[in-house]
């Protein structure tokens, strides 16, 4: 039975904290040549190394069709900030920005800031769904056309079609519009991992992606399910979400026959979201769980980049490829055409075109 959606797929390029671009450049054209989806940089306060979303902004000129999602951590950071960064993401590598929202929990990374200490997780991602949401309406204060750019008059934007935004959240408050015009995407792509409960709902009122770990196809199918009844809940189509199981993968046995493993698929080690094994018997799994409809497509961590992430595009890939389950080439231009969603209207622009007549 054919899979009822088109296979997503993406990869990690983290790793140990490198401040060479050239490396993560290079991997994100690995991957690029695999026509993954998207690649991610995780990234945190208290992990050292380059920011995420600098590096790949660095590696957008570097790249034309693979998508770009840095780990941007929304507690102790002020919204503003964080929407125009992520828009001039989207700019710079012309529609394919992301961006994977985090929290931080700990009180160490609390004291690096010393605005205020730790809080439970669950009310750090409600201030995180909230910075989500600001920042949309911030890629929503400037109409498409805004930028009128009248040399003649010496007029650059048509003040008319920016708006304010005035939102209040628990925590901030934003006023704006944006000092950055909106993204070529209209809104650059939601990632979250939706794996915990507090996140989940995050995840289901404002994420594009959602990221879920568990050991079996049944139990990411349930997951799965939860996060697209809680996104109706919300007043979202479920259809408009993408959940991809999230796997860290060990692909350095694979000069080496694996054992036998059972009709289910090759078996994941402890805690169900390592898989070790060869690329063959990944390219195995993901047929699998992707056939039965556990997933709409696979997010892999590897955990030696430079080499199982060769391994993932010029083995597993082309496998599925051959398979005819993944595709050959990026179809479009944008992360959000790769992804199969489409360009969100703009909530303050009024309705321009009569009845019938919007394309």
């Amino acid at each position: 039975m054919p899979p009822i959606r088109p296979l997503h797929l993406a990869a990690e390029i983290g790793g140990p904290p490198h401040y060479d671009a050239a490396r993560y450049t290079g991997l994100a054209q690995l991957a690029e040549r695999g026509a993954l989806d998207f690649v991610t940089l995780g990234d945190s306060f208290a992990r050292p190394g380059p920011d995420a979303l600098s590096v790949l902004s660095r590696a957008a000129p570097a790249t034309r069709r693979i998508g770009l999602v840095p780990t941007v951590t929304t507690t102790h950071t002020e919204p503003f900030h964080v929407s125009s960064a992520v828009a001039t993401l989207d700019w710079v590598s012309r529609g394919r920005a992301g961006w994977q929202v985090d929290v931080s929990t700990t009180g160490a990374e609390a004291r690096l800031f010393g605005r205020r200490p730790p809080a439970p997780a669950a009310e750090l991602w409600r201030e995180a769904g909230e910075v989500a949401d600001a920042g949309a309406r911030l890629w929503d204060s400037w109409e498409d056309d805004a930028e009128i750019r009248d040399t003649a008059t010496g007029r650059f934007i048509d003040r008319g079609k920016l708006h304010y935004v005035d939102f209040e959240g628990a925590t901030f408050s934003v006023r704006g519009p944006a000092i950055v015009p909106r993204p070529p995407q209209g809104r650059p792509v939601v990632v979250v991992d939706g794996t915990t409960d507090p996140a989940r709902e995050t995840a289901a009122r404002h994420a594009d992606v959602v990221l879920v770990r568990a050991t079996t196809s049944e139990r990411t199918a349930g997951i799965r399910d939860d996060v697209r009844r809680r996104a109706v809940a919300h007043g979202r189509d479920p259809d408009t979400l993408r959940v991809l199981a999230a796997l860290t993968v060990d692909l350095g046995g694979a000069e080496t026959a694996p054992e036998p493993w059972p009709a289910s698929g090759p078996p994941l080690a402890a805690h169900g979201t390592y898989y070790r094994g060869g690329p063959v018997d990944l390219a195995d799994l993901i047929t699998q769980w992707h056939r039965a409809g556990a997933v709409d497509g696979f997010h892999l961590t590897p955990i030696t980049p430079e080499r199982d992430l060769e391994r993932i595009v010029n083995g597993t890939v082309t496998l599925l490829q051959h398979r005819s389950l993944f595709r050959t080439f990026h179809p479009g231009g944008t992360l959000r055409e790769h992804l199969g969603l489409s360009r969100p209207a703009n909530r303050y622009a009024p309705d321009r075109f009569p009845e019938g007549e919007r394309a």
